[in-house]
C-alpha cells in the first residue's frame, strides 16, 4: 500500500474532533485508508455499499446510530443521508474526539444541508487521486508549499523527458488504473468507472431518469479542462437550458468529475475576468474522454502536448498537495479584461501571492514570464515570486524573483 500523505492530517483531526469526513472521489483509496486506520486503532469499520447495513441506516438511522459502540468508520456515507441528523445527536451527548470517521464519494460542501448539519463538529477532508510524489514512495513533502515559498531546491528534477511525462499523463491518478499494465486495460477500467458513477451515484444524489446529456457534457468539459467556464456556450454546444446545464455541471462538481479554480481578485476596481477555470481533476480520466492515447502524445506524435492536458496535470498536483497543506494555502486563477494571464495563483492568509504558468514546451524564454511580471509590476507588495513549469531538464532563474522549473519536480527526489 503506497503511502497517502493526507494520513497525518486524518490523524491529527481524530485526536481532537469527533466527527472526520474524508471527502473525494470514487476509487481514489479512501476505503483503503481508512480501513488501515481501522485495523491499527481497533475501530469498527461498516460500508454503505453493502445491502445490509445500507438498509439498516436508511431503515432506522436513529437505532442504527444508537447501535454503534466505540469508535466506528462508516464507509461511503452519502448512500444514507439520514444518518447526519443522528450522528449530530450523537456527538451532542458524547463529544469523544475520533468518535466517528466517515467517509464519501460526494462532496458535502456542496450539499448545504449535510454540511450544515455537523458544523463545529466535523472536519472534512479531501483525498484526491494519487500525486505524483506519491506513485515515486516520496516522503511526505507539501510541494505547493515548497513552490509558494520558492523552495524549489528542495527536490531534484530529472530531465522531463516526454516519454515519461506522456506516460504519466496517461495514467493518472486511481490507484486501479496505475496498476495496470497495459494502456488497453486502463481504458476499459475508466470506462467502467464513469459508467457507474453516471448511472449509479448519479441517481443516489438526484434521483434523474434521463442521463443520456450527461456523458456527453463529461466529454465537453473534458476537451475544454483548463479553460473558463462558459455555461453559455456550454448551453449553445449541448442544446441544454442553463438551468438543466447548471444542475448537471453541478451534480458532476459534486461527484468530484469536474472541479473549478476560481479567479482570483483583491481590487474589486481592477478590470479582471472573474469567471472560473473548469478541470477534469484527473489526467487519466480526461485523457478518456477526450480520445488522446498515446499515439497521439508519444514521442513520435508530429504536434506538441496539448496544453490544457498539462495545465490540468499542474491543477492536479497543486489540488493534492493543497488537501494537506497546514498552512491554508489557496488556489486561484488570474486574467485580465486585455487578455493577460497567469495559468494558477496560490495564496496564503497574509495575503502574500506566488504565480505559477505552465508550459507544455521543452524550451522557455522570456516572453514565458509576460502574465508573471505584469502580475508582479500590479501587486508589488504581495507579489513573491512567479515559476514557470516546463517540460525540460534544468531549473534557471530569470531573475531574482522569476523561475523555470521542470515538470519532472512533481516526482523528483
Amino acid at each position: 500500500m503506497l503511502t497517502r500523505h493526507l494520513e497525518p492530517l486524518v490523524a491529527e483531526a481524530l485526536a481532537d474532533t469527533p466527527v472526520v469526513l474524508i471527502n473525494g472521489a470514487r476509487q481514489t483509496g479512501k476505503s483503503t485508508l481508512v480501513q488501515a486506520l481501522a485495523s491499527a486503532q481497533g475501530r469498527r469499520y461498516l460500508t454503505l455499499d453493502d445491502r445490509v447495513v445500507l438498509a439498516a441506516a436508511r431503515g432506522d438511522p436513529a437505532g442504527f446510530v444508537a447501535g454503534l459502540q466505540g469508535p466506528v468508520a462508516l464507509d461511503e456515507v452519502q448512500r444514507a443521508p439520514e444518518l447526519f441528523l443522528d450522528l449530530k445527536a450523537a456527538v451532542d451527548r458524547d463529544r469523544q474526539p475520533g468518535r466517528f470517521l466517515l467517509t464519501g464519494s460526494a462532496n458535502v460542501l456542496l450539499l448545504p444541508n449535510l454540511a450544515d448539519t455537523l458544523a463545529g463538529r466535523m472536519e472534512v477532508l479531501t483525498l484526491w487521486p494519487l500525486s505524483s510524489a506519491e506513485l515515486a514512495g516520496q516522503a511526505v513533502l507539501n510541494r505547493a508549499e515548497a513552490l509558494f515559498d520558492g523552495a524549489v531546491d528542495l527536490i531534484e528534477p530529472s530531465p522531463c523527458d516526454r516519454a515519461r511525462l506522456v506516460e504519466t499523463l496517461l495514467k493518472g491518478g486511481f490507484p486501479e488504473v496505475v496498476s495496470r499494465s497495459t494502456q488497453r486495460r486502463r481504458e476499459a477500467w475508466l470506462e467502467a468507472y464513469v459508467e457507474t458513477v453516471l448511472q449509479r451515484d448519479v441517481r443516489d444524489l438526484a434521483e434523474l431518469d434521463q442521463l443520456s446529456e450527461l456523458p456527453h457534457l463529461l466529454e465537453l468539459l473534458a476537451v475544454r479542462s483548463g479553460s473558463q467556464l462558459n455555461l453559455a456556450e456550454l448551453s449553445r454546444s449541448t442544446r441544454l437550458p442553463q438551468t438543466t446545464l447548471r444542475r448537471y455541471f453541478g451534480l458532476l462538481q459534486t461527484l468530484f468529475l469536474v472541479s473549478l479554480v476560481p479567479a482570483w481578485a483583491r481590487n474589486p476596481g481592477k478590470r479582471l475576468v472573474k469567471s472560473p477555470k473548469v478541470f477534469v481533476p484527473d489526467t487519466g480520466l480526461l485523457c478518456l474522454l477526450a480520445h488522446l492515447d498515446e499515439s497521439r502524445l508519444g514521442a513520435g506524435a508530429a504536434s506538441g502536448l496539448p496544453g490544457g492536458l498539462v495545465e490540468t496535470y499542474v491543477a492536479a498536483q497543486l489540488q493534492q498537495h493543497l488537501a494537506f497543506s497546514r498552512r491554508g494555502l489557496t488556489l486561484w486563477h488570474y486574467r485580465t479584461q486585455a487578455g493577460v494571464e497567469v495559468d494558477f495563483l496560490l495564496e496564503d492568509r497574509a495575503g502574500r501571492i506566488t504565480g505559477i504558468e505552465v508550459k507544455a514546451s521543452a524550451s522557455v524564454d522570456a516572453s514565458d514570464f509576460k502574465g508573471l511580471r505584469h502580475l508582479q509590476d500590479s501587486e508589488p507588495e504581495a507579489f513573491q515570486r512567479g515559476i514557470v513549469l516546463y517540460g525540460g531538464r534544468e531549473r534557471v532563474a530569470f531573475s531574482d524573483r522569476l523561475m523555470a522549473v521542470p515538470l519532472s519536480w512533481w516526482w523528483g527526489l
